[in-house]
């Protein structure tokens, strides 16, 4: 299975969310492919944001081998399931995929563990340390609910 993991700059949460579920994939024994793009194109070529490298390897993950990229139409067509980070992001990869946008494989990251409520992962970016541990923490627990949604 190919995840893709979608923010605004794609240097907090995303990165989180692919160096967490990629973890989590590996411990479970599952072949999946995660990997995390932005809908802005801000930071491209730059390593994730050094609050979130901090954060992730105080839990035992380095991403900071990760490089931002922009989300393009051709990942609806490249990745089996695609999750955006925020409403914001969610609107932004509808209009960027245009023709190539696909209803069925995109949805709000944390509907995984609070279906239909459209929650947000909240954006750090510029906040201070104890914010990007929260974030950590809120992507953590929906990790497990993917993992558990695709193991059982």
């Amino acid at each position: 299975m190919k995840i893709l993991m979608v923010c605004l700059g794609n240097i907090c949460r995303s990165p989180l969310a692919e160096g967490i579920l990629q973890e989590k994939a590996l411990k479970a024994g599952l072949n999946w492919q995660i990997e995390s793009a932005g809908t802005n194109g801000y930071h491209t070529g730059e390593p994730p944001h050094p609050l979130s490298i901090k954060v992730a390897k105080e839990n035992g993950i380095d991403i900071s081998k990760q490089r931002s990229r922009k989300f393009i139409a051709a990942d609806f067509k490249n990745f089996d399931i695609l999750y955006a980070m925020a409403d914001d992001v969610l609107h932004d990869m509808i209009s960027i995929g245009k023709n190539d946008f696909a209803a069925k494989k995109l949805s709000l990251f944390l509907n995984e563990q609070f279906p239909g409520e459209d929650r947000a992962v909240p954006d750090p970016w510029n906040g201070p340390e104890s914010d990007y541990h929260k974030v950590f923490a809120i992507i953590n627990d929906n990790c497990d609910h993917i993992i558990k949604k695709y193991t059982t």
